[in-house]
């Protein structure tokens, strides 16, 4: 079999395309809005615009997990590529300018017409929870024909986020995407994104890992929850026989690496004060598939990963506010 060409993208991420309307609540504003503390909840257009009116000042920027997490790996200075569905409207002009500003390749064309951009509220309570609402609009109509196949045959991996495992065309792009980078000789990541997601999804999602997926991430209640066990190590087991690697965060207790017969138990990084936690997983895995695409060990990996997330709690929102390229350099040289 000839060997793939050197790829001329590092990673080419599919997902929401979202635009992130970030507020600070407290846990009484969150019953008194019906909502489960914690948790990500799909919502319609009238629901959105009912909860978007009824919270305070807030910040928005262009957002969604796979989205972040190539921008951070933009940031770490690797090539970079989305493809996502936005409207030609206000929201989808601040996602177009946000991502390509920071670096990553968007070239998905936006929709004249139908549903609005996609919106998710993030509410962040004191203890620097998230509680999300998303309006998923434009994103859902993505589909196959949105895959540029040569971008995914050149792209050293692609990374699937598992939210978009909802819609059924995106579902079908994302197969499609699968399907070019397995027969290019090219890796497939996979986020599972939330224990809920994982409930929604879990025989599909098995069966990617069994037969699909390279490198695939998620926390510990996600993990638990695709093999249906409380016992972390009965996933561990469970998983490791069917990918390269697994990459299992862990909150405060850090980060688990299973790959190449070995075990890596990563601390997380110290940040003086947890803000939020939007996006420490995405920045996460896009430290780790940086330090994966320029050949580091796993636990190298594994620690940029806690760099990169480590900077993201530690203020609002989840794009970097600081030099993360400055911040992993000088806490995993290589």
């Amino acid at each position: 079999m000839t060997p793939p060409a050197p790829p001329s993208i590092d990673i080419l991420a599919l997902g929401n395309a979202i635009v992130d309307v970030l507020s600070h609540v407290d846990d009484s504003a969150l019953e008194g809005l019906g909502l489960s503390k914690g948790t990500m909840t799909l919502v319609d257009s009238a629901q959105a615009d009912r909860l978007y009116s009824a919270l305070g000042p807030g910040v928005e920027c262009s957002g969604g997990s796979a989205a972040n997490t190539v921008v951070g790996a933009a940031m770490l200075g690797v090539r970079t590529a989305f493809v996502g569905r936005v409207r030609a409207d206000q929201l989808g002009e601040i996602f177009t300018h946000d991502i390509r500003a920071a670096g990553v390749r968007f070239d998905t064309p936006a929709a004249a017409d139908g549903a609005d951009t996609a919106m998710c509220l993030v509410m962040v309570t004191p203890d620097a929870h998230r509680t999300m609402c998303t309006h998923l609009g434009a994103s859902v109509e993505l589909g196959p024909d949105d895959v540029d196949e040569a971008l995914v045959r050149g792209a050293a991996v692609t990374y699937l986020e598992g939210y978009l495992w909802d819609p059924p065309g995106a579902r079908e792009a994302m197969r499609r995407a699968v399907a070019v980078a397995k027969d290019a000789g090219r890796a497939v990541a996979l986020t599972l994104s939330d224990p809920f997601c994982v409930d929604r999804h879990r025989a599909d999602f098995l069966d990617l890992v069994d037969n699909d997926v390279d490198i695939l991430f998620a926390n510990e209640s996600e993990i638990t929850s695709l093999y249906e066990t409380d016992d972390l190590d009965d996933a561990l087991h469970s998983v490791t026989p069917l990918v390269k690697v697994a990459a299992i965060t862990r909150s405060e207790h850090g980060a688990v690496i299973v790959g190449d017969g070995e075990i890596h138990v990563v601390p997380a990084e110290p940040v003086a004060q947890v803000i939020d936690t939007t996006g420490a997983g995405d920045l996460f895995a896009a430290g780790f598939l940086v330090g994966w695409t320029g050949g580091r060990t796993l636990h190298d990996c594994g620690r940029m990963g806690a760099v990169a997330a480590a900077e993201i709690i530690s203020h609002l929102g989840a794009r970097p506010e600081a030099d993360i390229a400055a911040l992993v350099a000088a806490r995993v040289p290589g």
